[in-house]
């Protein structure tokens, strides 16, 4: 394999480097003795949900709460909610009078995480809205004041709007913000053969390759690309 100037790029294939073994490592090493006790209990709680592998990953949690604390976040957005790990640990990591903008068509998902929300006490902090994000966002750009306002977002959503998302995120989130996107990797599919990825995973796959091309092509961002979890591209907004 050739990087963008012709060399050779070398990629390790050790075994351990794609086991699930250095996850366990990761998460037992460095996420689960940091992880606060109510993240701790909503994602156990998730875990028993027959659709708990779309939560976010602990170890993602880990990098986005950093990430809230160096840019001193106040004001977020969120966008897919499902029972709420990522905006628990939002909730925990801005301060007592910040805010979250938090949207999901699904509510019912919403309210089997905020029981966990309540007990942490941060539910004051959140503005849950039960609805798809478009119409949200659009709303949200109708008052000029909310323009470049906002210090970070998360999206963990429909993957064939991640990019209608970013449109629109560009605006409310300030110039040196950031903007994090989940499941960029799409379970790794986007690096395989088509032919070689399930029929039901194709689609999507096909735009989350989209948005990485694109998002890589933003010269209105910096850009990292982490293989964390699913994949978080990392954005953070220069003009």
């Amino acid at each position: 394999m050739e990087n963008g100037g012709g060399k050779p790029v070398h990629i390790p294939n050790h075994p351990i480097l794609r086991s699930e073994k250095l996850l366990k490592y990761i998460l037992e090493s460095s996420v689960y003795p940091r992880e606060p006790e109510p993240l701790r209990e909503l994602r156990n709680a998730t875990d028993n949900h027959p659709l708990h592998f779309i939560a976010a990953s602990p170890d993602v949690g880990q990098l986005i709460a950093l990430l809230l604390k160096l840019l001193s976040a106040k004001k977020t957005i969120e966008v897919g909610v499902f029972t709420g790990y990522s905006l628990l640990l939002t909730a925990l990591n801005i301060p007592d009078d910040g805010k979250i903008i938090a949207m999901d068509p699904a509510r019912n998902f919403y309210e089997l995480g905020l029981p966990f929300i309540k007990k942490a006490g941060v539910e004051h902090k959140i503005d849950f809205l039960e609805s798809p994000a478009m119409p949200v966002l659009d709303k949200l750009l109708e008052d000029p004041a909310n323009e470049g306002s906002f210090d970070f977002a998360f999206v963990d959503a429909d993957k064939d709007n991640y990019w209608n998302y970013h449109e629109r995120l560009m605006k409310l989130v300030r110039i040196g913000g950031i903007i994090a996107y989940d499941n960029t990797l799409w379970g790794g599919s986007v690096a395989m053969p088509e032919e070689e990825v399930p029929e039901q995973k194709r689609e999507w796959r096909k735009h989350a390759i989209a948005f990485n091309k694109a998002i890589a092509e933003d010269s209105r961002v910096e850009l990292a690309f982490a293989s964390i979890g699913d994949g978080l591209s990392i954005c953070r907004r220069l003009r």
